[in-house]
């Protein structure tokens, strides 16, 4: 059994759900840090796994948007938690290139030391919040090749995401021990 550490029920929730495909249980370690002003969203999961027992896991994650040179990134939380979406689409009034990606960093803690896996998924900035399934930017983010945003079709998210797709090489890397 692994040990996920967030205090994000959704994070907990997605991943428990694409983890259990594996055979892998997940319990929640619903336990906050602190996370460290960095460059980039591996500098965070670093710092954030030091101190934990083997078999603990964090998941971090960013929107990266390209009109905006990549803000809010690291910083995503953040903005969410201050402007959301509403600040979001407003810093993008008028803004024709609204290409984006989210990506999603999962660090595991083992005996040996930390091991990260990576998740990226292009897609765009809608021009309104649409949906009410998943959470944070989920309603205006439009992954490539989709017309409906995560929050109107949780069930793609899942099958997609950029979250999926790191705990994927994690539970890849687990199966491969």
């Amino acid at each position: 059994m692994l040990h996920f550490r967030t205090t994000n029920l959704h994070k907990f929730r997605e991943a428990e759900a694409i983890l259990s495909k594996h055979n892998i249980r997940v319990a929640l370690l619903q336990e906050a840090y602190r996370e460290v002003q960095a460059d980039t969203l591996e500098e965070v999961v670093q710092e954030a796994l030091l101190g934990l027992e083997p078999g603990t896991f964090i998941e971090d994650a960013g929107l990266f948007i390209d009109a905006l040179k990549g803000f809010p990134g690291v910083y995503s939380s953040y903005v969410q938690r201050t402007i959301g979406n509403k600040g979001i689409l407003r810093l993008l009034e008028g803004v024709e290139n609204r290409g984006a990606a989210f990506e999603s960093v999962v660090g595991l803690m083992t005996e040996g030391g930390q091991k990260i896996f990576k998740g990226r998924v292009r897609g765009s900035i809608s021009q309104e919040a649409k949906g009410e399934g998943g959470f944070g930017y989920d309603p205006i983010f439009t992954p490539a090749g989709h017309n409906k945003t995560f929050a109107e079709d949780a069930r793609r998210k899942n099958e997609i995401s950029h979250r999926k797709l790191a705990l994927e090489r994690l539970a890849d890397y687990l199966g491969g021990r």
